[in-house]
């Protein structure tokens, strides 16, 4: 029986180097030749693994790695690597979705402030086009009740208002708070898994005071 650690090392087709299957994505040949990446690792039939962010899908893409590694009869339609960083946000989005039916997600300033009071949130979130002031109050609001910002919540400002909106079922849903618990740490994974992907950072600090003041003046133009 293969040891464990050999079960949890894939090569990448790009850069030939082994790495833990968690920092790979695998990705299959469909029934139609096409190639689609199995997020979840649960598609049948013989994987390729590449490292997971969107250079290296699209090393492999322009070098028809994909087409070598599977033989002939294999495919790969242009833009693999942005369906694939679509299916990583739409699966953080879905993940926050079930968190808010499971109870373990809130929104609007008043219930993200209550659960800062009570210590139970695991992460905050702020849509892209937040305010940078509303951002700047919740911010104090984590420090007033959790002391020490650098010790508070992880911040995820990675969604859109519109993405917001659906999760929460919801119209102008801005800020939020995932309580902390298995449903808010498979969101961070999920959203990291994202923004690893994109190239991004899933965090946001406190907006500098130029931000915040830029912002009164706009909202008393």
């Amino acid at each position: 029986m293969p040891r464990s650690a050999e079960q949890s090392e894939r090569t990448c087709i790009v850069t030939r180097q082994t790495a833990p299957a968690e920092r790979l994505i695998r990705f299959v040949a469909a029934p139609d030749g096409s190639v689609v990446a199995d997020l979840r690792r649960r598609l049948p039939g013989r994987g390729v693994w590449v490292t997971a962010d969107a250079e290296h899908v699209r090393t492999a893409e322009r070098k028809r790695l994909f087409e070598r590694s599977f033989g002939t009869g294999v495919h790969v339609e242009p833009g693999l690597a942005d369906r694939v960083a679509d299916n990583l946000r739409q699966g953080a989005v879905a993940a926050v979705s079930l968190a808010r039916k499971a109870g373990a997600a809130v929104s609007g300033f008043t219930k993200v402030e209550a659960a800062l009071a009570k210590g139970s949130v695991g992460a905050l979130i702020h849509s892209t086009d937040a305010r940078a002031d509303g951002i700047s109050k919740i911010a104090a609001a984590a420090r007033r009740h959790q002391g020490d910002r650098t010790n508070g919540p992880p911040v995820i400002r990675v969604f859109t208002g519109d993405e917001l909106d659906l999760a929460f079922g919801r119209t102008n849903v801005i800020h939020a708070a995932l309580l902390a618990g298995p449903a808010s740490t498979n969101v961070l994974k999920r959203v990291r898994a994202f923004a690893d992907f994109v190239g991004g950072d899933m965090t946001v600090g406190e907006p500098d005071r130029e931000m915040v003041e830029q912002d009164k003046v706009s909202a008393g133009s």
